[in-house]
Parts: structure tokens; C-alpha cells; sequence
């Protein structure tokens, strides 16, 4: 095999080759959509939550310059949007797009200035009254193509599918997805010439056109494999048999006026509004205005824009086209426009060299090149998503944007390529891997690290991690490669469903042939390096997220230890608590039977709610959408106030829920080689910064109940060992008197008080020694729930009072802490402004719906913009501790073996367990200073549930 064999470029660049355009045509109505969608919430005024909204014109403006930069030997081209008013399919069915939303006012105030921006970067701009974009594009398209011009239209909508001939091909830049004629067979299932067909026999949902009743996708494509076209499925509609036949027939009077209304049109009349046209010529590229276009820039706040465009008009002539970030681009929400990104190179953009290593000579090349390198990105390709039974199947590695190389290992088949020896490539590898010199990235990078160390090697110097850079500056959004190499970059590629499959028919990646896998593979740590760097430089740019990605990258390289130590597991107890959980499910299931006179099934809401309402006459508390009496939840718990079966009922589920997800299910967890339990810690889930546990689930272990708190036992300590665990005391109250200042919460934590004992005082207005159990309670729930954002209702609720008294209870607890009232009041005022509020160490927590026009969606945002500062800061409080506890366990034997809310629990030698006693809370306690002290209390035993 040769060395460094090629892989085909990026899907752009090869669409590119494949098609050399005369005409392109954009979509324009179907992307500022997606532009709008896909950006965040920006502002020409980022102070102003109500100045000029330019999410889509920002995403709009980076499409245009991204196409034209893939494309440029296209001549001639169009951005084509739909004009306001009625076209002739509302006269020919009233009911013609009529289940589609208004125009959200935001983007409506968008479109003049998107239509500005596209002709100054010198794109011709149609808008052509009484006729729909996808009409002016079938008509511009079929002239051109009649003229023996190839054409690519740019969008995502399928309808456009049915224009498809060998010399007009669809691409979707924001998927990747080509639809030429192999495409759209390959993706509906039929030939482009039988689209229309195909569409008018499923109809159109979006616009409101119906198909035939019932009839989908998979239906439509067997008729037409089997008669040809729609008239001939007409011409034999008496011989379908079965619904799909009777619901074809009753459409037979609706089918033609179907089809017209999803025909495109290619024939239609420009000229009127559109001189020149359809003729090409009226459809010449130009070069972008400059000055205007940095006018254009200033006044909507794309200084980054602005700055490249005059560092391109220095370096470049005048008709190229101004530099610009990839498409869909952007800054989070509520972010400054200095913020903006510098334009990041796209490899798209750019040439692509992927190779492929089979021999040693190109090994040691690329083996200089990394050791060389300031930074490489490295990704794997492996046999498992289960990071500690995962076995490499091959290693990509880049060195900057396109520029990357896939070494094999491991793949198999009758049509396996040479390859070179695993065991051998990672002892040459080693050194480099294990250098803390080396600088390395990566997009998951925990995940990585399980990998080599299946192989012994434990990698160091992984300095960046893609995955941790888009969780800091944008929570909210997804953090897969795929979707940062869209929004970030404009780059698609391949996905590992489209390389091996879905389901069952899922082939392991070890038989991909080897010139896709290693192409996927080099794409991978390409577009990590690409991604890298158009983030990296925003989190570098704030000394706060700054910050926020140091404690990811260094609480990633933590729980990676504590993920691969594991533990214990006593299965003997498990089984035992499972056997007594199935005598009391059963025993719950017959005394339900007799409540209600009958057998029936518990988990069946319908079932439940005959016997409630029909059979025993239950009060009805709420209703479904659909007018039946509801036995959700909450109504169950209600209900069991005051009557014996719903409470049976919701005893049988919580217990046989703790069965199946716990004492059944854990034994089977264990991990044959270790004979542990490992979980697996997420970092980038949870908007707050709270880690989230999986596989199993170690946060959710109820422990309310005794039943909950007795499967504690089963994480246990081996002989000569104990179980510690160390937890933060009253941790979001001590961060809510931080943050807010109040001198009566400062003086009671800092004198060491009873602090709910204190509120109760206050609220009830008697002495601290006075305070009866029942006051403190109502104290306590007053307390926490205030940090969620609760009101009178909610608190009425909890406690079961009146929403009038919950009020005066509430009303009083703020005239005693007023410094709690000032903070959420002023913090909810900063949100509407920003769009995010921040814990005490810089992490930004973004609040889309803030500003929303609905009231429950806002008030829901501001109890977040309230509790999130102190959930987001116990979550950073939390991996501080984790990050300072594991350094000083460094040369002992003692482990971190799980992190559950504000909770560390370690496995500790007895001859360490003073040590730790003593070390650890103060520990926890040091990693911040507040304005009042700190509080880690600690427990030990030889199970979990006695350590507390």
C-alpha cells in the first residue's frame, strides 16, 4: 500500500470537483430561518437587550462568504427570498400555509438589512412579488440548465428535490447532504423525475398540504417503485388493497390540485420585477462594496467582520470577496461584539492533506511532525463506547487545520489492509504520549485517556479539550464535534451512522473499509484543531471563563482518576435487599387489590384512573389535555393525603423502581477485570456546571425513604479499608449569604448558629431557644426554597398552608433579610441585560428566555437567574475541592471513588483514616474564602451509608 494515501477533501471541496457551477442559487428564505435559529441572541448594542436583533444577518453574512469561497468558479448567481403578500396557491387553497407561525418579530426586523448585506457582498438579491423563492429558483434554474449550464442550488428544503436533472444539483451547507440524482434516490427512495409524484402522495405538513391519509414515505416510494407515477397509481387506485387503498381512493378528487400546489414552477415571469431576467447576464457576481460593507459592519457591531475586511482589502484586489468566520458563526448570547471570534481558518476553505500510515517510514514522519508540533490533536477509533473495555482500533492525529494522518491498528474483515502492529506502534508512541511536554488536544478528551490506559499508557500533557471550550462559553448549546464544526466553522462531515449504520444493521468500525475510516478519522482530528482554534481564543479573550476552563480541564483529568479506581461493589447485599423489595412489592400489589376491590395493572393510568373516579369515586384534582381525570404524579401524592390506595400505589412504584435500577441491576455493573463499579462522570450537561453520572446513575440514589438510604450499603470498603465521605454543610445557603450580603445571614453562619433555627427566629419573631421542630421545619423549606426562585404558591404548596399566609411568611423573611431581597431583585435586572448571570469564579449561565414574550417562560428564567448563581457555584466549589483533595492523595493509598452533589466519598486504609479525618474537610474547606466560613463535615464505615 502507499504511504500517505490521499483520503477524498472535505464533503465542500469534493462537491466542489463534482460540480463546477455556472449558477448558483441560494435559498434565501429557507436559510435566514436557520440563521436565525442556529445564532444566538445578538445585538448590534450588546447593552441594549432592545436594540437591533443580528443573529441572522451575522449567520447570513458567513454563508454568502463561505459559499462564494467554496464555489468560485460560479459567474452567476442569485440569493432568491420570498416576497410579502399572496401568491397563486393561497388563491387556489385557502388553507395554503396556514398552520405556519408569524414571523418572529425579531427576525422580521432582519430581513432588510440580510437583503442590504447581500448585494453589497456583491450577490444579486430576488424578491419577486406574487412569486414564491422556490419558483424563482425552478425558473432560473431550468433556463440555465436549457442553456447546458450546470447549476447548484444551496438549501435545505427537499422540496427542491424534484428539480434535480443531471445538470442542477442540491446541497444543504449546514448538513453536508447532496442531492443529486444519486442522493435523492438514495435518501426518498425514488427518482428525482418522480419527486413531485411523491410529495403530492405524502403532502406537505410545513405548508399545510395534505397528502393521502396515512400514506408516509416508505408507502409512496413502493407505489412508484411498482407503477411508475402518480397517474398510473390513479389509473389503478380499485386494485390497492387494504386502509392505504380506501384512503387513496378517497383522495383521488384532492390529488390533482395536490400536485399543483406542490409543483415548482419553472416557467414563471420575472421580467416584470426583475429586468433582464431570466437571462444570466442580469445575474453577474460582483465584488463586494467595501466601504459600504465596513459601514455595514460598524453599524451592527461586527467589528471582528470589519477587522478582516480591512486587513483583505490590504492584502487582496478588490474583487475578492471579504474574509469572514465559517457559517453560523457566533458569539453566545448576550455577549459583547468585541467578543466576537477572530475569523478561524477553515480547512474547507483550504487545502486538505489527509494520509493514511501503513508502513514505518510514514509512521516516523508523522512521529517528527507531532513531536515537533506546539499542539496535536489526537482522537481514536475504537471497539466500544464503554470507556474502560474500549480497545483501540485506530489513532488520527493532526498538526493543524488540514493537515492530518490515521494510523490503522486493528481493523478486520476478509479485506483487512496491512497494517502495522498495534503493540508495537504504541511502545514508539509512548514516550510522546507520556510526555507532559508534548501539548495535546482533544474533543472528550476523559474518553480518550480510558482508551490508552486499556493499554497501559497514561497519557500526559492534554492541555485542551474542544468539548470543555464550548461547555464554558455556551452551556446551553450542544458540544458534539459535529455540531461546533457547523456552528463554528460551516464545516459538515461525515457522521458515524452515515460510515457504519444505525441499529442492528450497525457494523463495528473495525470493518469500515479503510479509505472511509480513515478519512472519518482524519476529519475528526482536523476539524478538533479547526474547532480549537476559533474557540480558544474567546475563552482566552474573558478572565473568567478562562478560569471556568482551567477547573474543567483540571476536574476532567480528577475524575478520570476516580472513574478508573472504581468501587466496590457487595452484590450478597443487593441480593438480599432485592429479595425484601419483591416481598414488599408484592405485598403493596395485594393490599392494592383488595383497595380496589379488583386486580389491576398499577403502572396503567388508565386502569388507575377507572378505579379512582368510576369504581371508588376519588376526587378528581386535575385533567389531561384531553379532558380525562389526570393520575400523574403529583396527583397521586396528593390524593394519598388523605386515601390509602394512591399511597400503596406510589410505595409500589418508588420501591420497584429502586429494584430494576438499583439492587437488580447493579450487580451486573461490576466490571469483570476489576471486579468494580465504575460510573461515568459528564462535565459538559448540565448548564449550572454540576456533573451528571451515568452507567450507573450514582446522583439519583433516592434517600429519603429508608429502603433508598439502605442501598448506600452496598458500596463497600475491602478488609483493612474504610469508607469516608466528606460533605459541604448547608453549602447554597453559605453561598447565598455571600452573595447577597445580608448582615442578619452573615452574623448567623459566621456565629456558628443553627441557621434555619435562626430564620425561624426571625420569621416567627421568638427567641432562637423557643423555636419548636414544627417552626424550624417551615424555616428550612422558607430557605431553600427562596434560592430556587420559590413564591407564595409554590411555598404554599410545600407546606400545605394557605398561598395567603405562605405570603405573609415570605413578606416577613424579606423585611428580616433584606439583603436576600436586594440580590435577587438586582440579579434578575443584570439578566435582562446580559442574558446570563455568573457564579463567584466567572462561569456564565445563559437565560435564552429571559427576555421572553411568554410569562411563564420569563418567570421560569428569572428563578433561574436567582438559584443558578449558587447551584453554579457549589458545582465549582465541588471540583475545587475534588482537584485539591486528589493532589494531596498523591503517593497514598487512599482513592477518590465517587462525587455525588456536594459529596466526596474515598476509600481509605485504616492507617490513612486519621489523616484523612482531619485533612480532608479542611481541605474542602480552603479552596475558596467567603464571607462566611466554609463547613466540610465528614463520616467513616465500612460501607456508605455508615460513613454517614
Amino acid at each position: 500500500m502507499t504511504p500517505h494515501a490521499p483520503t477524498p477533501a472535505a464533503s465542500d471541496a469534493a462537491a466542489s470537483k463534482a460540480v463546477s457551477p455556472a449558477l448558483l442559487l441560494i435559498d434565501g428564505s429557507s436559510y435566514l430561518y436557520r440563521a436565525f435559529h442556529a445564532m444566538p441572541d445578538l445585538r448590534a448594542d450588546p447593552a441594549d437587550a432592545q436594540s437591533q436583533p443580528t443573529g441572522a444577518i451575522r449567520g447570513m453574512v458567513n454563508m454568502l462568504n463561505s459559499l462564494r469561497k467554496d464555489w468560485p468558479q460560479a459567474t452567476y448567481a442569485a440569493c432568491v427570498f420570498d416576497a410579502p403578500g399572496p401568491t397563486f396557491r393561497d388563491a387556489l387553497f385557502a388553507d395554503y400555509k396556514a398552520n405556519r407561525s408569524p414571523m418572529p418579530d425579531d427576525l422580521r426586523r432582519q430581513i432588510e438589512p440580510i437583503h442590504e448585506v447581500a448585494r453589497l457582498l456583491g450577490w444579486p438579491v430576488l424578491c419577486v412579488p406574487g412569486i414564491e423563492a422556490d419558483d424563482v429558483i425552478g425558473t432560473l434554474a431550468a433556463t440555465a440548465a436549457a442553456q447546458g449550464r450546470q447549476v447548484l442550488i444551496s438549501s435545505g428544503d427537499k422540496d427542491l428535490a424534484q428539480l434535480v436533472t443531471p445538470r442542477v444539483v442540491i446541497i444543504d451547507t449546514m448538513s453536508g447532504k447532496r442531492r443529486d440524482e444519486a442522493g435523492v434516490r438514495a435518501e426518498f427512495g425514488v427518482s428525482a423525475a418522480q419527486m413531485l409524484d411523491y410529495q403530492t402522495l405524502v403532502g406537505d405538513a410545513v405548508d399545510n398540504v395534505p397528502g393521502v391519509e396515512k400514506v408516509g414515505p416508505k408507502t409512496a416510494a413502493k407505489w412508484l417503485a411498482e407503477y411508475g407515477s402518480l397517474d398510473a397509481i390513479v389509473a389503478h387506485a380499485g386494485q390497492i388493497k387494504g386502509a392505504a387503498g380506501e384512503n387513496l381512493r378517497r383522495a383521488l378528487a384532492w390529488l390533482p390540485t395536490g400536485r399543483q400546489l406542490l409543483k415548482i414552477r419553472t416557467d414563471c415571469d420575472l421580467s416584470a420585477h426583475a429586468p433582464g431576467l431570466p437571462a444570466l447576464d442580469a445575474l453577474a457576481l460582483k465584488p463586494p462594496q467595501t466601504q459600504e460593507l465596513a459601514r455595514f459592519y460598524q453599524q451592527y457591531g461586527f467589528k471582528t467582520l470589519a477587522r478582516a475586511l480591512e486587513k483583505e482589502s490590504q492584502t487582496q484586489s478588490p474583487s475578492s470577496p471579504a474574509a469572514a468566520p465559517g457559517l453560523f458563526d457566533g458569539v453566545p448570547d448576550g455577549a459583547s461584539a468585541t467578543d466576537e471570534p477572530p475569523a478561524p481558518h477553515s480547512a474547507v476553505q483550504g487545502r486538505v492533506r489527509y494520509a493514511t500510515v501503513q508502513d514505518w517510514a510514514a509512521f516516523d514522519e508523522w512521529l517528527q511532525k507531532i513531536s515537533a508540533a506546539e499542539l496535536t490533536a489526537i482522537d481514536t477509533e475504537t471497539t466500544s463506547l464503554d470507556e474502560m473495555a474500549a480497545r483501540l482500533v485506530g489513532i488520527s492525529l493532526a498538526v493543524q487545520p488540514g493537515e492530518a494522518a490515521y494510523i490503522p491498528l486493528a481493523h478486520e474483515g476478509p479485506d483487512a489492509p496491512a497494517q502495522l502492529p498495534l503493540d508495537e506502534v504504541l511502545a514508539r508512541l509512548k514516550p510522546w504520549l507520556q510526555s507532559a511536554s508534548h501539548k495535546k488536544l482533544g474533543q472528550n478528551i476523559k474518553y480518550d485517556r480510558h482508551v490508552f490506559a486499556n493499554h497501559g499508557i497514561d497519557v500526559a500533557g492534554y492541555a485542551h479539550d474542544t468539548m470543555l471550550q464550548s461547555y464554558v462559553l455556551e452551556a446551553h448549546r450542544p458540544h458534539g464535534l459535529q455540531s461546533l464544526a457547523e456552528r463554528h466553522l460551516g464545516r459538515s462531515g461525515t457522521s458515524y451512522e452515515d460510515l457504519c449504520g444505525k441499529g442492528a444493521h450497525q457494523i463495528p468500525f473495525a470493518q469500515v473499509p479503510l479509505d472511509k475510516a480513515a478519512h472519518y478519522a482524519c476529519e475528526d482530528a482536523d476539524q478538533t484543531m479547526d474547532v480549537h482554534r476559533a474557540l480558544w481564543p474567546r475563552v482566552q479573550a474573558d478572565a473568567g471563563l478562562a478560569a471556568t476552563y482551567a477547573l474543567e480541564i483540571d476536574t476532567s483529568e480528577a475524575l478520570f482518576q476516580t472513574e478508573r479506581h472504581g468501587v466496590l461493589i457487595d452484590a450478597a447485599e443487593l441480593a438480599r435487599q432485592s429479595q425484601a423489595l419483591g416481598q414488599r412489592i408484592t405485598q403493596l400489589e395485594n393490599e392494592a387489590y383488595a383497595l380496589a376491590g379488583q386486580p389491576f395493572n398499577l403502572g396503567s393510568p388508565k386502569q388507575i384512573g377507572e378505579i379512582f373516579f368510576e369504581r371508588l369515586g376519588l376526587p378528581v384534582i386535575k385533567k389531561t389535555p384531553g379532558g380525562k381525570p389526570s393520575t400523574d404524579e403529583e396527583v397521586l401524592e396528593k390524593l394519598a393525603e388523605d386515601f390509602p390506595l394512591p399511597a400503596r400505589i406510589l410505595e409500589h412504584r418508588g420501591l420497584a423502581k429502586l429494584k430494576s435500577t438499583y439492587t437488580d441491576k447493579l450487580p451486573h455493573m461490576v466490571n469483570p477485570a476489576t471486579g468494580r463499579v465504575h460510573t461515568r462522570y459528564a462535565q459538559a450537561v448540565a448548564v449550572t456546571g454540576r456533573l451528571a453520572s451515568s452507567d450507573p446513575n450514582l446522583q439519583n440514589i433516592p434517600i429519603r425513604t429508608p429502603e433508598g438510604r439502605r442501598i448506600r450499603r452496598a458500596f463497600i470498603a475491602p478488609p483493612g479499608r474504610l469508607i469516608m465521605s466528606a460533605d459541604y454543610s448547608q453549602i447554597e445557603l453559605r453561598i447565598m449569604a455571600h452573595l447577597s450580603g445580608d448582615a442578619a445571614l452573615l452574623a448567623a453562619f459566621n456565629a456558628g448558629q443553627d441557621v434555619h433555627r435562626a430564620t425561624a427566629a426571625e420569621v416567627f419573631g421568638v427567641p432562637p431557644g423557643q423555636v419548636t421542630p414544627e417552626q424550624r421545619r417551615y424555616a428550612k423549606v422558607i430557605n431553600f426554597g427562596l434560592i430556587y426562585g420559590m413564591g407564595s404558591f409554590g411555598l404554599a404548596k410545600s407546606l400545605g398552608i394557605a398561598p395567603s399566609a405562605a405570603k405573609q411568611w415570605i413578606d416577613r423573611y424579606f423585611e428580616r433579610y433584606p439583603g436576600v431581597r436586594r440580590y435577587m431583585d438586582e440579579t434578575v435586572q443584570s439578566a435582562r441585560q446580559r442574558r446570563y448571570v455568573q457564579t463567584l469564579f466567572g462561569r456564565r449561565l445563559y437565560l435564552p428566555d429571559i427576555n421572553a414574550a411568554s410569562g411563564p417562560r420569563r418567570a421560569a428564567a428569572e428563578r433561574q437567574a436567582i438559584n443558578a448563581p449558587m447551584q453554579g457555584t457549589a458545582a465549582d466549589l465541588i471540583k475545587k475541592a475534588m482537584i485539591a483533595v486528589q493532589a494531596a492523595l498523591a503517593g497514598r493509598q487512599s482513592a477518590i471513588v465517587m462525587q455525588v452533589h456536594d459529596e466526596l466519598v474515598l476509600e481509605v486504609p485504616e492507617a490513612e483514616a486519621a489523616w484523612a479525618r482531619e485533612q480532608v474537610p479542611r481541605l474542602m474547606a480552603g479552596v475558596a474564602e467567603l464571607k462566611v466560613p466554609l463547613l466540610a463535615e465528614i463520616g467513616a464505615g465500612g460501607n456508605w451509608e455508615e460513613a454517614h
